[in-house]
């Protein structure tokens, strides 16, 4: 597997990719794609819950109803897990839910495409964690310049806020823990270890989110918008992964990853109409390009890490 993990599910998951026909690699990239686009879509969505019950809020009902719907599907309970085990899984909702606390704080401050463009700044440096060649340190001087272009250093057009910034960089910070321990807790395991880990994650943002909206958690208005959230960013992403990657080579589904800013500015464009300066748009294109270069000449050279 890459280095890359949408926020919902482990990328230990999905360690294996066979090589089969052309037009299943199709299907699985269409697939993928998709997956791509409803979880944008849904964080897009999720911006419009913070009025009525604050980023926490969004982050806990995203993750509560996410973690209901995969307890109901996988049936975790069903499976034995030894100490070790049940300590990757903690360690992983743990990251988990402090990633997407961090993000959806990120959301209240700053537009979308910039904070998924900040937190892949996470999986990045785990990619490229102990490089060595000349090409490989230019990903790294390129995904600097990229963050140096996202920062708000002085530019008054931009509506940057720095704990926005902060804040993304931080949900950066988690997904690459999230990335190590989710490949420990999914070693040798299923899918029944994501849904363990988005109830782990769920308990710990449970807290955050009380604090922050009370009893306007429970309001029946709201319910249908968060359900929603939560099938756009985990279970449906999830569901078109678990039947799309057996077929895709690792490295595809990499390179199809490094697109989510893209994605990311495009649906906060369409759907909250947040507009980038063009010292943004340039950042978020040198994120994308150094993923990409990540992809292509780190990932597929780089070990798995060791359970």
């Amino acid at each position: 597997m890459t280095w890359y993990g949408e926020p919902c599910y482990s990328t230990a998951v999905f360690t294996k990719a066979h090589p089969l026909r052309p037009q299943s690699v199709v299907l699985s990239v269409t697939l993928v794609t998709l997956g791509m686009v409803f979880t944008q879509t849904g964080a897009s969505f999720a911006k419009g819950l913070f009025p009525l019950v604050g980023a926490a809020g969004a982050t806990t009902l995203r993750l509560t109803l996410a973690a209901i719907v995969l307890l109901v599907i996988f049936q975790p309970w069903r499976q034995r897990l030894d100490i070790r085990q049940w300590r990757a899984v903690l360690m992983y909702g743990g990251a988990m839910g402090a990633m997407n606390l961090f993000f959806y704080a990120a959301l209240a401050t700053i537009p979308l495409g910039v904070a998924v463009a900040l937190e892949f700044t996470g999986p990045l440096a785990v990619a490229l964690a102990g490089s060595r060649k000349p090409l490989d340190f230019a990903w790294i001087v390129l995904a600097v310049a990229g963050l140096v272009l996202l920062l708000p250093l002085g530019q008054s057009t931009g509506e940057i806020g720095l704990s926005g910034v902060l804040f993304a960089l931080a949900a950066g910070a988690c997904w690459a823990g999230y990335i190590i321990f989710g490949q420990r807790a999914g070693s040798g395991g299923g899918p029944h270890i994501t849904a363990l880990g988005v109830s782990v994650a769920a308990i710990i943002a449970l807290p955050f989110g009380v604090a922050t909206a009370g009893t306007a958690l429970l309001d029946p208005a709201i319910l249908p918008i968060a359900l929603g959230v939560a099938l756009l960013s985990s279970a449906i992403p999830y569901a078109l992964d678990m039947v799309a990657l057996p077929h895709i080579p690792s490295r595809l589904f990499g390179i199809l990853m490094s697109g989510q800013p893209a994605l990311g500015a495009l649906s906060g464009f369409l759907i909250l109409r947040e507009t980038l300066t063009i010292w943004q748009l340039a950042g978020i294109a040198a994120v994308i390009v150094a993923s990409l270069g990540a992809t292509v000449t780190i990932a597929r050279n780089t070990p798995p890490p060791v359970a």
